[in-house]
């Protein structure tokens, strides 16, 4: 790669430009507003030292994000290089420039993941911004999240096996032919020879169970045979070989020398789950009614009400990492750009005690959000003997109950998620004489009280939090982060971000941080043309909706 020139627009571009767009365009406003995006020098540790000159790959970097911004294929981005004159303008090229071929869109992609340089196109945006004063730290924040579908097709069981094996055979004939030709059976070319999806599974329950058992032992013949001495030793390391090893290893196990299905508690849990042979890194997830294989995007936004909300980070994870986890991710990311805010609002998946306290505590951060409601009686703090009618003492370690005893014991321990908890509890020769033991304790047969605590940083966090949200004033507050919720739509009407065009973690998050910085360019150009923001539709039944 060698950096080119100093990036000013040619004068012919710029007549050609100004006469055919008067009144500009978004990609015009972009390059007169924000100047140079993507310098080369940004992306020179991409590409090796010696060979031949590639594209510039600054000039690539704004026409992916355009590519997002109109919805475009790789071959239509790159005819647009060669043929609109505004796009002409934002990449500084000639009038007479022929472009490139658009298969470089998805090599620099791979180069994009290969060297984790996603984040850097959304970041050289808001730098921009920062520098024309449109984003600063402080002020207000929203986060919320949506699922992902992998770009590879949900599959029920019987594919997902069928397809795996069927995917690892075509591996195999390719890389062995002479070898496969030998050792296959002949039912293997009847039942593996088209895709799975074209088959005919049976509908009675008894004979899919049989077709299941089918290709679990055929799976299983073919693993016995490449793991044999006289097979080659190539074939262990192919992709779809361990593919199919991992899904067998999952899915099936001999009994009495017969290939059987797992049962259900006999299969690992989600997180180490495949559910497609063709998207190694989708993994399945259910967020109520909501059942999907694929990943997970967390958006964060600013949402000060005078100023462009634009989205300051982007975060993709697979689909079961639960949102509870990613307020402390989000926080580190806002923190390297510096664009932390004060005020941080989020929904009731990403408030609890240790987030709240971490927020505060390591990036001075404000963390609002509804809290879980407690459902066990003697820790939701009702009548005489809630958790709140007790007396902790921190310092010293103990907890005196509304009766004036005192605790015997008290253990920092893990809770089942592994996060550290304080275990209280008090002597049963004290409880068991006291007339409200059956008021004090959940179990019938329990002989003394019990009580978990958590840190005291995140006790105290947990508990002025509780207070504030129970006030009108801040019920009144939380309804700026129904914002985020037009930005997710934005996202998936605009740029498709419900839906993965590339297969692995690495290129979906690339796909979202460049939905990320599309989403800034069309809110950019929405606030440089003073065009109003949408307001939330509501249809004429909704509109005679009596007051509450």
């Amino acid at each position: 790669m060698q950096p080119q020139g100093s990036g000013e627009v040619p004068v012919e571009t710029v007549r050609v430009a100004r006469a055919a767009f008067p009144k500009g365009s978004l990609a015009i406003r972009v390059r007169d507003e924000l100047g140079v995006l993507f310098a080369d020098e940004q992306f020179a540790d991409l590409f090796p030292a010696r060979g031949k000159p590639a594209w510039s790959p600054g000039r690539l970097a704004m026409v992916l994000v355009l590519q997002f911004v109109e919805g475009l294929t790789d071959r239509q981005a790159a005819e647009a290089v060669r043929a609109r004159i505004d796009w002409k303008f934002v990449l500084g090229l000639e009038l007479t420039d022929p472009g490139f071929d658009f298969s470089v869109l998805s090599e620099f992609r791979d180069r994009l993941v290969g060297g984790d340089a996603g984040r850097c196109v959304l970041d050289a945006i808001l730098v921009a911004a920062q520098k024309r004063g449109l984003v600063a730290a402080g002020g207000k924040a929203r986060t919320d999240s949506t699922h992902v579908l992998s770009s590879a097709r949900e599959l029920n069981w019987l594919e997902l096996v069928g397809e795996t094996l069927r995917a690892a055979l075509n591996a195999v004939a390719r890389a062995e032919p002479d070898w496969l030709s030998a050792h296959a059976l002949p039912d293997w070319f009847t039942h593996y020879a088209t895709r799975i999806e074209d088959s005919r599974f049976p509908a009675a329950r008894i004979k899919r169970v049989e077709v299941g058992r089918r290709i679990g032992a055929d799976g299983m013949r073919l693993l016995g045979m490449i793991w044999t001495d006289d097979a080659p030793t190539a074939l262990r390391v192919l992709p779809q070989v361990e593919v199919l090893r991992q899904v067998w290893v999952q899915q099936f196990h001999l009994v009495e020398g017969e290939v059987e299905r797992r049962a259900p508690k006999d299969r690992p849990p989600g997180a180490k789950r495949l559910v497609t042979p063709h998207d190694i890194e989708a993994r399945g997830s259910v967020k109520r009614d909501l059942v999907w294989d694929g990943y997970k995007v967390h958006l964060t936004e600013t949402c000060e009400a005078d100023t462009v909300h634009l989205v300051t980070n982007v975060t993709t994870t697979l689909a079961m990492v639960s949102d509870d986890r990613m307020a402390a991710v989000v926080h580190t990311g806002l923190a390297r750009r510096g664009l932390l805010p004060d005020e941080h609002w989020v929904d009731t998946g990403y408030a609890n005690s240790s987030s709240l306290a971490a927020a505060r505590t390591d990036h001075k951060v404000a963390l609002h959000g509804p809290l879980r409601p407690v459902t066990v009686a003697q820790a939701r703090g009702e009548g005489t003997y809630g958790q709140d009618a007790f007396i902790i003492d921190w310092d010293h370690q103990h907890v005196t109950c509304p009766n004036g005893i005192t605790s015997t014991q008290w253990h920092h321990r893990c809770s089942e998620e592994q996060l550290p908890v304080i275990r209280v509890r008090f002597s049963p020769a004290d409880c068991r004489t006291c007339p409200r033991l059956r008021d004090c304790v959940s179990s019938p047969k329990a002989q003394r009280r019990e009580i978990t605590l958590r840190p005291r940083h995140e006790y105290e966090a947990l508990h002025q939090a509780r207070k504030l949200q129970a006030t009108d004033e801040w019920k009144d507050r939380y309804k700026i982060r129904a914002g985020v919720e037009g930005t997710i739509s934005q996202g998936v009407q605009a740029c498709g971000l419900r839906r993965s065009r590339y297969r692995g973690l690495g290129k979906t998050s690339l796909q979202h941080q460049l939905t990320g910085a599309a989403i800034n360019l069309i809110r950019i150009n929405a606030w440089l043309t003073d065009r109003p923001r949408s307001h939330t539709r509501t249809s004429p039944l909704a509109a005679l909706r009596p007051a509450a």
